[in-house]
């Protein structure tokens, strides 16, 4: 069974960055597209970038040119550089594959506050 593992989330002021990983097991990982997704408190879950088999990306307008998502298959990760963070940036960040998906994993804690 397919296994996500979301880390590198912490509390960051704004105008900071963090680094977050997603490992992922029990899959050829390298046949997925991959995607980064987001959920605030009282918000639904959303889609903020995806990344095809190739390694193209593509972002949501909210983090275009702060966020930037990538992928290393022979370490079956991917990975989501976040700079310029803000404080509506805050939520729980979990990776899947896309469009359809796996079980999510437990998600990492994003907080951006002075």
């Amino acid at each position: 069974q397919v296994q996500l593992v979301e880390s590198g989330g912490g509390l960051v002021q704004p105008g900071g960055s963090l680094r977050l990983s997603c490992a992922v097991s029990g899959t050829t990982f390298s046949f997925y597209e991959m995607a980064w997704y987001r959920q605030a408190p009282g918000n639904r879950r959303e889609w903020v970038a995806l990344i095809t088999r190739g390694g193209a990306p593509t972002y949501d307008d909210s983090v275009k040119g702060r966020f930037t998502i990538s992928r290393d298959n022979a370490k079956n990760t991917v990975y989501l550089q976040m700079n310029s963070l803000k404080p509506e940036d805050t939520a729980v960040y979990y990776c899947n594959k896309f469009p359809s998906l796996w079980s999510w994993g437990q998600g990492t804690q994003v907080t951006v506050s002075s």
